[in-house]
């Protein structure tokens, strides 16, 4: 019997260590997209970048 509770004691164990690993994981990938989206929003370019040319209708970039 003994070796049965061994057994049940590791188990738990690591469903345990799992349960955290994957709270950790989950924290980590928050702060993570936090600055992807804080970096996305500074690196856009701004509106209004493009300018119509009156002459062929095109839009070229501001110069």
């Amino acid at each position: 019997m003994p070796p049965v509770i061994i057994v049940a004691l590791g188990a738990v164990g690591a469903a345990a260590l799992i349960k955290l690993l994957a709270k950790e994981s989950r924290r980590v990938n928050a702060e993570l997209d936090e600055v992807r989206r804080e970096t996305a929003a500074e690196s856009a370019p701004p509106h209004g970048t493009l300018q119509r040319d009156p002459a062929t209708g095109e839009y070229r970039p501001r110069q």
